[in-house]
């Protein structure tokens, strides 16, 4: 009689993109646990819409259980504490101990304030969905000030960064002043200045110059003040300092400055390389061939000699890949590094204003905030949230108008 060979047992830190695509594509072959948090994933590419009144909050989180159903994959909500490497085990906040063959670290990524004081006091962090509700409720909390007010008190909001994440979310506040709170009262909304920095000559750093120009003569046809070569000196409770010494007035700072590894990774003993773990070629931790970092927590160098970018197309390729890297283990077979396929960026700004770059091809406009729209629909888990997404879209664009202008934090 052949004897049955066992499972690998594989557990998996973290259900973001990499994480949940990792866990799903290996459920057929390997015994798969997957540790999170929180019991959903944070679709954070459109979470920015969240804090700016376009969509609900529930429609950029999907339940992890529900992901995983019929797949036979394990979720545990939990933190992991250590990682015992002789035995091959991690442990949880939850003291329960999850032991393994394999390990797949997918912790993401955590807010990087580069050592600038008063980010942590003073900026608001765009990384989660209270963080989105939080920006929102502040913004909004402002604007029923002023609407108390009849006089010239204006109020700035700064999105700092110019990278898509904070260009997105500059044009976004740009077009909720400029349509439902201008609907809302007309002399509040004309008070409240926005305000893009960026520490570099222009943002989107990673399209074409002439796009990243394109981009910008966007934000500011919206109203946006974009201060290129600016560097951040310090945040204050309703100011930022800048290098040269001057001063911007700032009620609200939106931080979208950068990102670094999640520092829970420092607590796994494993080899750091600036906040990132360090992995071979085959996203196999250093020294720890049973180890597997995948995501923004990987600090894998790309063919120009630097790290790859922390966004979701990174992700979801590392996650298949060490899916198939860890059936190779089990069935004798040597490994493969790892390549990862560029296929482009793209940013919206707003309204038929977009920008996509795939190789040579570039879009703008129309086209390119279609092209946007529908990438965006098709990576978002979840039949329910797809269809709210289309819902709260649909409403803003034949409306001008978007609903979710709820006050809705903790305070």
């Amino acid at each position: 009689m052949q004897k049955t060979l066992q499972k690998p047992r594989v557990v998996i830190l973290g259900a973001g993109f990499g994480g949940l695509t990792a866990a799903r594509k290996m459920a057929g072959f390997a015994d798969v646990t997957v540790v999170d948090r929180h019991n959903f994933q944070t679709f954070l590419p459109l979470l920015y819409q969240v804090s700016t009144a376009g969509l609900a909050a529930d429609h950029v989180a999907h339940p992890i259980r529900g992901a995983l159903r019929k797949t036979g994959v394990q979720f545990r909500m939990g933190t992991p504490i250590s990682v015992d490497h002789k035995n091959k085990s991690v442990k949880l906040d939850s003291s329960e101990v999850l032991e393994f063959d394999y390990l797949v670290v997918a912790l993401g990524s955590a807010n990087a304030d580069f050592g600038i004081p008063g980010v942590t006091e003073h900026a608001l962090g765009m990384k989660s969905v209270h963080e989105a509700l939080n920006i929102r409720a502040e913004v909004l909390r402002r604007f029923e000030d002023l609407c108390r007010f009849e006089d010239e008190t204006i109020f700035s909001i700064t999105v700092v960064g110019g990278g898509p994440t904070g260009v997105e979310m500059a044009g976004a506040f740009a077009e909720l002043v400029r349509g439902p709170l201008k609907n809302d009262q007309r002399h509040a909304a004309a008070h409240i200045k926005i305000n893009l920095i960026e520490a570099g000559p222009r943002i989107l750093p990673m399209f074409s110059e002439k796009l990243s120009a394109h981009g910008k003569k966007d934000l500011e046809k919206l109203g946006v003040t974009v201060h290129l070569n600016t560097a951040v000196k310090e945040i204050k409770p309703r100011s930022i300092e800048v290098n040269d010494g001057s001063t911007i007035a700032s009620e609200v700072t939106v931080w979208a400055a950068g990102v670094k590894g999640e520092p829970t990774a420092a607590k796994l003993n494993l080899p750091l390389i600036n906040t990132r773990i360090d992995v071979e070629n085959t996203l196999q931790v250093k020294n720890y061939p049973h180890i597997f970092a995948i995501g923004d927590i990987a600090g894998f160098v790309g063919e120009n000699g630097r790290m790859l970018p922390m966004v979701a197309p990174v992700a979801l390729q590392q996650g298949r890949y060490v899916a198939q890297q860890i059936k190779r283990i089990a069935a004798g077979q040597t490994l493969k590094p790892f390549k990862y396929l560029d296929k482009g960026s793209m940013a919206t700004i707003g309204r038929h204003k977009a920008i996509v770059e795939v190789k040579s091809l570039r879009m703008t406009g129309i086209p390119a905030w279609y092209a946007w729209l529908w990438l965006h629909l098709f990576y978002l888990l979840g039949g329910r949230n797809k269809i709210g997404t289309m819902a709260d879209w649909t409403y803003n664009y034949l409306t001008f108008d978007r609903g979710n202008r709820h006050i809705m934090d903790s305070q």
